[in-house]
């Protein structure tokens, strides 16, 4: 199965045009996809609603939109945007699966004098692969402070590794007539992080490396797609400056959980993309 993340900047790319078409041309291949900086209600790109806009390319798979910011917009002249109108900001995924569930899970945030600091969240979608459910998350963590982004991943892995004890979105489904989901021990976890490899909150989430064994798989620890495959490489990035291409950073992961380790067969960035001034993040595993 093929697996994508691609913070999608709103729709537009490193020529600041928008346009949907090409993300969802360059996602066409993959099974499951993660997205973030999924909007409604913004201003910036004329008020679309992004999740129906992008799910259209898409007609085949099923979808789930987890907004963590949700802001009131006022009316506009005109009647654009109509009464109403909320400015939503978050992250969405899809699947060829069914998702049997969803939940938005909010991550810990601090008040800022100066530099716009959103609610950021992680949404989790339990997915009904044949023969193996599979919860797959996709997330977007703060971009401004380290303690903050620290802070996330430590309640992100938290809810990750507590997810078996508390039943996901619902649990004792047979009262209303529903049947029980399952609890699947594995998981992938894709998406813009706003770290660099063996950073603080890097090592926070995927472990610190030893001097000397280098760095341990461990029971609720997950492990990094493109690591594991020695994927990285001097000038690794999936992140540009739009003004200044020689700006890039490597910013944006797959992780997996320690029992789909042994399961990967490939991981890349594709940075070809040009829909965004981030690039996808592919990574194969068998399943």
């Amino acid at each position: 199965m093929k697996f994508a993340s691609y913070n999608i900047q709103y729709g537009f790319g490193l020529d600041g045009i928008y346009d949907l078409g090409r993300i969802a041309e360059s996602l066409e291949r993959a099974d499951v996809i993660a997205l973030q900086e999924v909007t409604r209600g913004y201003e910036k790109n004329d008020f679309a609603d992004m999740p129906a806009d992008l799910a259209a390319f898409f007609p085949d798979y099923f979808w789930v939109y987890g907004a963590p910011c949700d802001l009131h917009v006022a009316d506009g002249e005109g009647g654009f945007p109509p009464r109403g109108t909320r400015f939503q900001f978050g992250n969405m995924i899809l699947s060829r699966f069914p998702i049997l569930s969803t939940r938005t899970i909010l991550l810990p945030r601090s008040r800022t004098v100066s530099k716009l600091n959103l609610q950021r969240g992680a949404t989790e979608a339990l997915i009904d692969i044949p023969g193996r459910p599979l919860r797959v998350y996709s997330v977007h963590l703060d971009h401004v402070w380290v303690d903050e982004r620290i802070a996330q991943i430590r309640h992100l892995n938290e809810r990750i590794n507590a997810f078996r004890l508390e039943g996901g979105s619902v649990s004792g489904a047979a009262e209303i007539g529903l049947e029980e989901l399952p609890l699947p021990e594995d998981y992938v976890v894709m998406g813009d992080f706003n770290m660099v490899p063996e950073s603080p909150e890097y090592c926070a989430f995927a472990g610190a490396r030893d001097g000397y064994y280098g760095r341990t798989p461990r029971v609720g620890t997950p492990v990094d797609a493109l690591a594991a495959l020695d994927g990285y490489h001097p000038g690794s990035y999936s992140w540009m400056d739009p003004g200044d291409h020689g700006k890039r950073m490597h910013l944006d992961y797959c992780f997996v959980s320690g029992g789909l380790a042994g399961s990967l067969r490939g991981a890349h960035i594709d940075t070809e993309s040009v829909g965004s001034d981030h690039f996808p993040i592919w990574a194969e595993i068998e399943i």
